[in-house]
C-alpha cells in the first residue's frame, strides 16, 4: 500500500443497512522541517516527496533565493528520534550559526495546517511576494485551460483510492503534463512540484501553466510568482485576496476551470477565443 494511503474501519450506511467494511484514507502526518538541526516550522502533509515539500516551502517563504543556497535536505538519521521520517534537516550554504540564530528569532515556530499554506506568519505585510512581476507575452487557447482538470483528475492516483487529496499539476504552454503531486493539502501539492524543479535548477517556470483542484488562496498565487509562473488555473474560486495578488504580479488568474466553461479573474490577454 503507498505510504499516502491508510486502510481504516468504516461503517457504511446505505438507507436502513449498516454493513461494517474497510477503507482508506488518505494519510496527514506532521513534518518538522529543521535548519541546521534547529525546529522551524511543522508542516502538516501527505507523506511522500518530503525534501521537494521542504524545498519548495522554504522557497515561498523567502527563506531561499534559490537552488544554489540548498546544502543538503535529509530525513532524520537518529535513531532514537521518534518517527524520524517525519523530521527533515535542512542546511543552507549561506547558513553561517549567526544567520540562523537571527532568522529562527525574527519567526516564532509555526504549524501550517493543510488547509492553510502560511497560517503562522506574523502579519499580512510579511506575506508580500518579493519576486519580481511576471511578463510572460505568450498566450494558450481556451481549450487548453478546459483541459486540465480532467487531465490532472486522470493522474490523481491516491485520489481514486481515497477521495480525500488535492492535486497540483504543471504543464507546458503546449499543454504537456511535466509533473503532478497530490497532498492532503492544496499549497503543499504545489510546494511539492515547485520544490523539485527548484531541486532540478529549473527554476523560473516563464513557460509553465499551473492547474489546481479545489480553490485558489493567497498562498497558492503566491508560489506561483515566486517561482515565476504566468498562468494558474482551478476547478473553483479564487479568494479576493488571490485576485488582487495575481492583479498586481501579473499572474493569469482563472476559476471555475468545469466542462467548456471558467472565469478569468486576472490578466485575461493570455488566454484566446
Amino acid at each position: 500500500m503507498s505510504e499516502a494511503i491508510r486502510s481504516v474501519a468504516v461503517i457504511r450506511v446505505r438507507g436502513d443497512a449498516r454493513v461494517a467494511e474497510s477503507d482508506r484514507t488518505a494519510i496527514e502526518e506532521p513534518l518538522e522541517v529543521r535548519l541546521h538541526d534547529q525546529p522551524f516550522a511543522v508542516i502538516m502533509r501527505t507523506p511522500g516527496a518530503d525534501r521537494e515539500l521542504a524545498a519548495g516551502f522554504l522557497l515561498a517563504e523567502r527563506i531561499i533565493a534559490g537552488a544554489d543556497e540548498l546544502g543538503t535536505i535529509a530525513h532524520c538519521r537518529d535513531p532514537g528520534a521518534d518517527h524520524p521520517e517525519n523530521v527533515v534537516n535542512v542546511t543552507l550554504t549561506n547558513g553561517s550559526a549567526a544567520a540562523i540564530d537571527r532568522l529562527l528569532a525574527g519567526r516564532r515556530q509555526v504549524t501550517t495546517s493543510s488547509s492553510c499554506g502560511m497560517c503562522g506568519r506574523r502579519t499580512i505585510e510579511s506575506l508580500a511576494a518579493t519576486a519580481p512581476a511576471i511578463d510572460a507575452a505568450w498566450h494558450v487557447p481556451s481549450s487548453l485551460i478546459t483541459s486540465l482538470p480532467e487531465r490532472l483528475r486522470a493522474r490523481q492516483t491516491v485520489f481514486d483510492e481515497t477521495g480525500g487529496l488535492h492535486a497540483a499539476g504543471l504543464f507546458t504552454r503546449d499543454g504537456s503534463l511535466v509533473d503532478i503531486a497530490e497532498d492532503v493539502g492544496r499549497h503543499n501539492a504545489v510546494d511539492k512540484i515547485i520544490g523539485r524543479m527548484l531541486m532540478r535548477e529549473a527554476l523560473p517556470l516563464s513557460d509553465h501553466v499551473l492547474g489546481v483542484s479545489g480553490r485558489t488562496s493567497f498562498e497558492i498565487v503566491q508560489k506561483a510568482i515566486v517561482a515565476g509562473i504566468p498562468i494558474v488555473a482551478a476547478v473553483s474560486a479564487p479568494s479576493s485576496l488571490a485576485i488582487e495578488l495575481a492583479q498586481e504580479f501579473g499572474v493569469t488568474l482563472v476559476g471555475f476551470v468545469r466542462g467548456d466553461s471558467f472565469n478569468i479573474y486576472a490578466h485575461a490577454a493570455r488566454i484566446d477565443g
